[in-house]
């Protein structure tokens, strides 16, 4: 019988293919987007240092976003982590859909993000 792979498996395996081409430096740290059912998460991450420079999640209660897995949250968290970005003086980036699709939540958050000062 065939094995059918699970859609969560894909999106890993697409990813891995994204990440040996992609990656985040000192000058232009790697926006990377985690989409859940509930939630979405955005972090800013330098890939030679190996650390998380900048963050922002649907889960933080200082939002105050009651559905954290639909377009306005998407939105919400672009903005709030193009501010963060520029609190850390950081203006450009580069952008990790992290697998998923550029539609719906991932292009609400990128495309917010851009209104609000990040260059990708």
């Amino acid at each position: 019988m065939i094995k059918k792979v699970s859609r969560n498996e894909m999106r890993v395996e697409r990813h891995k293919r994204i990440r040996k081409e992609l990656s985040g430096t000192t000058d232009r740290p790697r926006l990377n987007v985690f989409r859940s059912n509930a939630n979405i998460t955005a972090q800013i991450i330098d890939d030679e240092k190996g650390i998380t420079l900048v963050s922002a999640s649907t889960r933080e209660k200082e939002l105050n976003i009651k559905n954290g897995g639909n377009i306005e949250a998407a939105k919400v968290i672009g903005k709030e982590i193009a501010k963060r970005a520029k609190e850390a003086k950081i203006s450009k980036v580069v952008f990790d859909r992290g697998g998923y699709l550029y539609h719906g939540r991932v292009k609400a958050l990128a495309e917010a993000a851009r209104e609000n000062g990040l260059e990708f």
